[in-house]
């Protein structure tokens, strides 16, 4: 007889998890996931209620799951987030937008962007992955990037240039950790159907540019990205880091 192989795990049971932006949208979706898959899952965002709404509907639903009230531009309160906590898995999908024409842009949208889509995003990483080493963790960091980290788009100069550094920050890290096996990689999906997008959609030129772009003819939802985000937590992606994953319906095959 020979040894087949088997598929490696996607089960999370017994890893801790952190996932940040887990009130709505794509975060309450990663957060979900990861918990259905076994994992504990603190849920952290800046909200309370919505957070607490999302913690409590995952509790009803036999999931094991904590709240976290973090405001991401607050450093120090990111450090201690991770701090003894120990953690098997950070997902970020804490975001934001400022759509203008770039001549439009103003430094206030520009830092707000920058400081929450780029600088949260590296000093979450550095904080989580020496957390993870001092632990003696093999651990995974997964941040919800974007399609617009590899192609320009429409009044989206200041997010993509938060999407296209948090790409190159992504491989940098990656090669400084491997050796320590903490893998760190990106999901990048294209327009899902949540609060954040909503503004595109209600204008129907961009809602027909959208629609137009994703070669698979439908605009994303939430669920599309569920089962990324479980494989790269898991031992099946145990060789997957510093690369993208991209989500994206086709958009980027041009």
């Amino acid at each position: 007889m020979i040894d087949l192989p088997r598929t490696p795990s996607f089960s999370l049971s017994g890893k801790r998890a952190l996932v940040t932006g887990a009130s709505s949208g794509i975060g309450q979706g990663c957060a979900v996931a990861l918990a259905e898959a076994g994992a504990h899952v603190i849920c952290a965002a800046r909200g309370g209620d919505k957070l607490t709404e999302t913690v409590t509907a995952m509790q009803a639903a036999g999931y094991s799951a904590e709240v976290l009230q973090l405001d991401q531009s607050d450093l120090t309160a990111v450090a201690a987030a991770v701090a003894d906590r120990d953690l098997d898995i950070v997902v970020n999908s804490a975001g934001l937008a400022r759509h203008t024409p770039a001549i439009d842009t103003t430094p206030e949208d520009y830092d707000a962007a920058m400081g929450l889509n780029l600088r949260s995003a590296y000093f979450l990483s550095a904080y989580a992955a020496k957390a993870m080493m001092a632990a003696g963790k093999k651990g995974s960091i997964i941040h919800i990037s974007s399609q617009m980290g590899h192609v320009g788009g429409v009044d989206r100069a200041v997010y993509c240039a938060s999407k296209h550094g948090l790409e190159g920050m992504v491989k940098s890290m990656a090669i400084e950790w491997g050796p320590s096996q903490i893998r760190i990689n990106t999901v990048c999906p294209t327009f899902i159907r949540t609060p954040l997008t909503a503004q595109t959609f209600e204008r129907p030129d961009r809602k027909a540019w959208v629609e137009e772009k994703i070669k698979l003819g439908r605009i994303g939802e939430v669920e599309d990205i569920m089962g990324a985000v479980v494989y790269l937590a898991s031992d099946a992606s145990a060789l997957v880091t510093g690369t993208s994953m991209l989500i994206d319906g086709g958009w980027t095959a041009d």
